[in-house]
């Protein structure tokens, strides 16, 4: 049985919006999924609005999976654009979902990792700039993601390496 992807996935899949590396982010988070293999990284670039608040400037991301895990980094780009670090933070797998106008069940975990890998951006950010901000439950999560990101380290050591030594640059 073929999987059925909406033309906005498909869209997104073909043509990704800010798809990309951000040299110097100010924020840089990634999660994977170990069963599909799907590996994703956001980069941040945070400014201030004109009421001063902290604001995602820019947002570009890097994926390494199946057309949904990429058009899900792309719309969460998307949505976060422009956004306080904590409307941002507030994006769920459901918004994803939605402003894709669906995702195969078998596909959901997409949604997951692209919220989690925009955590993750944040709470780099935060661990740099603001460790005040960052409580028991961010850190619960922050574990969680990381778990999981070291079983992938294992299992994909060289493009880590890789892209690692990419951002060294």
């Amino acid at each position: 049985m073929a999987i059925q992807y909406s033309k906005k996935v498909l869209d997104l899949f073909k043509k990704p919006k800010n798809y990309g590396k951000i040299k110097n982010a100010d924020g840089m988070g990634q999660a994977g999924n170990l069963t599909c293999g799907d590996v994703m990284a956001i980069y941040i670039k945070v400014g201030l609005n004109a009421k001063k608040e902290e604001i995602i400037k820019d947002i570009k991301f890097e994926t390494f999976g199946c057309v949904a895990a990429i058009a899900t980094s792309s719309i969460i780009t998307t949505l976060a654009k422009g956004k306080t670090l904590v409307e941002a933070l507030n994006i769920t797998k459901e918004n994803v979902i939605n402003t894709l106008e669906g995702l195969p069940p078998v596909k959901i975990h997409c949604s997951l990792l692209s919220t989690d890998a925009l955590f993750e951006a944040i709470y780099d950010y935060y661990t740099a700039n603001h460790p005040e901000l960052i409580n028991e439950e961010m850190n619960k999560k922050h574990l969680k993601i990381q778990t999981i990101e070291e079983e992938i380290e294992g299992r994909y050591t060289d493009w880590i390496k890789e892209q690692k030594k990419e951002l060294e640059n």
